[in-house]
């Protein structure tokens, strides 16, 4: 009898660890990304337009960015600050996904797209931009809340 609080607080202990664990396996936010908005690049009325400068995202929430390329000039997408801190789940182009641990560039030499599915993890606002087009406003940001 004398053991019976320490087996109690071992079973309470137990309990809350199964709930706590389950709690966060309804929560796992990688296999439900958030679809942003396309960024496009290029249209018909200019080589340099962008459809997105900014986007907003929250550290911890997976997120999924499709990037096309309208073909008009050859498009080398850089992030290189923001995948430093990024979990980079995978990207798919065409009929291949690529699973890496961190991404330096996307390179659009034709009309296609690629899709990055991503889960920001440090706060502050990152510069995006295409390599060489920077001058021509081809630049925006993520911010990471």
């Amino acid at each position: 009898m004398k053991n019976t609080p320490i087996f109690l607080s071992a079973a309470i202990l137990s309990a809350s660890l199964l709930l706590a664990n389950s709690a966060l396996a309804a929560g796992d936010l990688t296999r439900r990304p958030v679809t942003l908005p396309d960024l496009v690049l290029g249209n018909e009325e200019s080589d340099f337009a962008m459809t997105h400068k900014e986007y907003e995202v929250e550290t911890g929430q997976a997120y999924r960015l499709k990037i096309i390329s309208s073909g008009q000039k050859e498009y080398a997408f850089q992030a290189p600050d923001f995948f430093k801190v990024t979990h980079l789940r995978k990207v798919e182009a065409g009929d291949v996904e690529i699973k890496t641990a961190y991404l330096h560039e996307l390179e659009f030499e034709k009309p296609g797209q690629a899709e990055i599915f991503f889960t920001p993890l440090v706060p502050g606002r990152y510069e995006f931009y295409l390599k060489g087009l920077e001058s021509r406003g081809m630049t925006g940001h993520f911010v990471v809340k």
